[in-house]
């Protein structure tokens, strides 16, 4: 397990560092590689349909990101990710690393994947394998901007369509995580900081969300409608993470939307402002629907899920309390950010 967890962030790290294609693509590679194992770890066949999926879909963008890494060499004769790169492997490396981070309308196989695995891993998979192919983004940014903006409203819209009908946590999770990714990639040609930010943000409420379905052992919206009296406190906590995610205020989640919006009014595409605006609502009603479920329906209520023990919990709740706080609180430093 350290052997994977260390190579995870090996990969990820080497792509931090990286000035070259071919060892930003390496470090890709090592860390898709490395997360493999922990996903089929459950030898259960959906966790290992999930992986099989994961991997095919990671492959197939790690060799479209060599092929346009390639074919950049091939045309301007140098390898450095900082230079200039030709329009039309910029556009394939900007659809690979779509398809790396599951932006859509190549989004497809983030929910079933992460559908078929647990919680843990999930959270690995939503926060942690997110941030290389996101630098990458970064730093090739002022490319194709009407392709960036369609990814990013696409992104937006289905990750507020996507979650509306679902029962599974884990799927609601999927697609507020290209909801999210979507608002980000929109502000990121104009300003790769606000972007980071954005990504800063979304990390700590992601990692509060699935640790709370974790202690509350529930992967569909029904087992959450129990969770009070399993955890009282935590259930009383987890609306405003789900809000905050959601994007009100005044949440720390609130931040991230309103400076991006405020970005792109600056950058005079109002329209687009206001399609990522109205996708928001989308989301929010989900979100909305798992606070419903999870603090305003109280049994006795027929649960077809085995009513869960009530143990000591033996896991530490200390990261998910400090998460927890900083889903909630961060707002007022926003002045700071800027």
């Amino acid at each position: 397990l350290s052997i994977l967890l260390l190579s995870l962030g090996l990969g990820t790290t080497l792509t931090f560092a990286s000035s070259h294609w071919l060892l930003a693509w390496m470090g890709l590679e090592i860390s898709t590689l490395a997360i493999i194992p922990l996903m089929s770890q459950h030898h259960h066949p959906r966790a290992v349909e999930a992986t099989t999926k994961y991997f095919i879909t990671q492959a197939a963008a790690a060799a479209l990101i060599l092929f346009a890494s390639t074919t950049n060499a091939w045309i301007t004769g140098q390898w450095d990710i900082n230079f200039d790169l030709h329009f039309f492997p910029a556009s394939m490396l900007t659809m690979a690393l779509a398809l790396k981070m599951g932006l859509a309308p190549v989004h497809f196989w983030l929910p079933e994947v992460l559908q078929g695995l647990d919680l843990t891993t999930g959270l690995i998979l939503s926060t942690w394998q997110k941030l290389a192919p996101f630098i990458l983004m970064c730093q090739i940014m002022p490319v194709n901007s009407s392709l960036v903006t369609f990814l990013g409203v696409t992104s937006t819209l289905v990750g507020g369509w996507g979650g509306l009908n679902q029962t599974q946590l884990r799927k609601i999770l999927a697609y507020s995580s290209i909801a999210h990714l979507g608002w980000m990639i929109l502000v990121m040609q104009f300003n790769q900081q606000l972007a980071l930010l954005a990504l800063i943000i979304y990390i700590p409420m992601t990692f509060s969300t699935f640790m709370i379905f974790k202690t509350n052992s529930s992967t569909t919206v029904n087992t959450l409608a129990a969770s009070w009296a399993k955890t009282p406190a935590l259930t009383a906590i987890t609306p405003m993470i789900l809000l905050s995610l959601g994007g009100l205020p005044p949440l720390s989640g609130f931040m991230p939307k309103w400076m991006i919006l405020q970005e792109l009014t600056k950058q005079d595409i109002p329209l687009t402002a206001s399609i990522a605006a109205l996708s928001a609502l989308l989301s929010l009603y989900f979100y909305l629907r798992v606070s419903y479920a999870m603090t305003l329906t109280i049994s006795p209520n027929n649960l077809n899920a085995t009513t869960p023990w009530r143990l000591q919990t033996t896991a530490s709740t200390l990261p998910l309390a400090i998460s927890a706080t900083i889903s909630a609180m961060l707002l007022p430093l926003a002045p700071a950010t800027l």
